[in-house]
């Protein structure tokens, strides 16, 4: 077992406000937003292939804002879970933006996630109304509509 899933586990049996499932989906969106979003990506075709590499890399390191990494999730829930998406997440705990910031928060701590010093926990506060996101605003996202939101 790596020491980030030992990790996890941990903070699940310390505070159970969360399954599991909610911080590797967190962890996932991340990845998510890293590779399919292409946050933090040149103009296509600049780079040599090596360069391309290290740039696949460095997506992979880049940092993300609270705001940002809220709608990467909101987009990897949609691509995930369609219209079920809210029930998903409501399932986990996971009720507000808020509450991404508590995952992340948590996992931070844990030293399975990163900050900057510019970093707050209240920049996940009211990113976005679930019920107007996931209900009223609606609309599938595949990941090739997610690149050209970028």
């Amino acid at each position: 077992m790596s020491d980030e899933s030992t990790s996890l586990i941990q903070l699940v049996r310390t505070d159970d406000r969360y399954p599991i499932e909610a911080y590797l989906f967190v962890r996932e969106s991340l990845a998510f937003a890293a590779d399919s979003m292409e946050l933090g990506a040149p103009a296509e075709g600049s780079l040599s292939a090596e360069q391309d590499t290290d740039l696949h890399q460095s997506r992979r390191e880049r940092h993300l804002t609270g705001q940002e990494l809220c709608e990467s999730i909101r987009q990897y829930a949609i691509n995930q879970y369609g219209f079920m998406a809210q029930i998903v997440l409501n399932r986990w705990g996971i009720f507000a933006t808020q509450d991404f910031g508590e995952i992340v928060y948590r996992m931070i701590d844990a030293g399975i996630m990163k900050k900057s010093s510019r970093d707050r926990k209240s920049h996940f506060d009211d990113v976005f109304e679930f019920d107007s996101v996931f209900q009223d605003d609606f609309e599938m996202c595949s990941v090739t509509a997610a690149r050209k939101l970028t």
